[in-house]
């Protein structure tokens, strides 16, 4: 049983977890008395896949469930949200970097691992339902905040028979890994590779729901120039006639990302008094402005936003 007073607490995410780094075994404790089936069982087996792909993951050192963590490698801090930050870095070689990762990721087939209780896991599909219920955090969470009770019935109605609409008009089959978080602070580097951390979310989805965790990722701003770059290089891999249709899902799936994000931030500023997030809603705003400027689709949905949020629809 380790002794976590000895162990050094370093900075977490936005889960229940916290995280130990254990100098002694060179690893990082994740603890976890809150959802732990997620946080520690799920965690590690799909680890446990990406690693068996090639990817490179986070291996189990020692588990101790019952008492509520578990230890795997320590990847250092070493993050490309730290590399990326700095105006020196190369970026166009890391995001290429990144690219080839991503399609990595997309080119797995394993769903199912044993994980460390010798209990088969089946990586799920990322179903309509779920994305409309992620959805749904912006219309609970957010939209009470801004408008008043006796129209937000009148709102949630109407902007979640949208969300459906938007959700029907996707083109790509659910056949696709998702990460669900790939973005530059879950990516650590690593002895000249990639490192692909936080991945309990994963399931089988849409291949354009990372590309959109990547492009248009709230807690990185990027230029729309720079955007489009990392757009355009992942799009020369796929066929001409595809490409429209990938867009589109992108454009959606971003939109309906940086809503559910808009939601779970205010969800953790409010509920868990975690402020920070708060400060992170207004260039989430900017980017479903950006992806709901071109695309008809999202003309009706628009209005609704721009009658209740005037202040940030554009």
């Amino acid at each position: 049983m380790l002794n976590f007073k000895e162990l050094k607490e370093i900075k977490g995410d936005a889960s229940f977890r916290k995280f130990f780094r254990n100098k002694n075994n060179r690893s990082i404790v994740v603890y976890a008395k809150k959802e732990k089936v997620k946080n520690l069982l799920i965690y590690d087996a799909v680890n446990k896949i990406l690693n068996k792909n090639k990817i490179l993951a986070p291996k189990l050192i020692n588990q101790n469930y019952k008492n509520n963590y578990i230890e795997v490698e320590d990847f250092g801090d070493n993050t490309l949200y730290k590399l990326l930050r700095h105006n020196k870095t190369n970026k166009e070689f890391f995001f290429i970097k990144i690219l080839k990762t991503l399609s990595r990721l997309q080119l797995i087939k394993d769903k199912q691992v044993l994980n460390f209780n010798r209990q088969k896991y089946k990586v799920q599909k990322y179903e309509d339902k779920t994305l409309l219920n992620e959805a749904k955090l912006f219309s609970e969470w957010y939209a009470p905040t801004k408008i008043n009770k006796f129209q937000i019935r009148k709102f949630k109605k109407g902007y979640e028979n949208e969300v459906k609409k938007l959700l029907s008009k996707l083109n790509l089959k659910n056949d696709t890994f998702v990460h669900r978080d790939f973005h530059v602070s879950n990516l650590m580097y690593v002895k000249n590779n990639i490192a692909v951390i936080d991945s309990q979310d994963a399931l089988i989805g849409n291949k354009a729901y990372d590309l959109a965790s990547l492009v248009d990722d709230v807690r990185f701003k990027t230029s729309n120039k720079q955007k489009n770059k990392i757009l355009n290089n992942y799009c020369k891999k796929l066929k001409k006639n595809e490409i429209k249709e990938f867009i589109n899902d992108f454009e959606i799936l971003s939109v309906l990302r940086n809503l559910k994000i808009i939601g779970i931030f205010m969800r953790l500023a409010l509920r868990d008094n975690k402020k920070k997030y708060a400060k992170m809603i207004p260039y989430a705003w900017e980017m479903i402005n950006c992806r709901m400027r071109k695309n008809r689709e999202f003309n009706t949905l628009k209005l609704i936003l721009k009658h209740n949020f005037p202040k940030f629809v554009k």
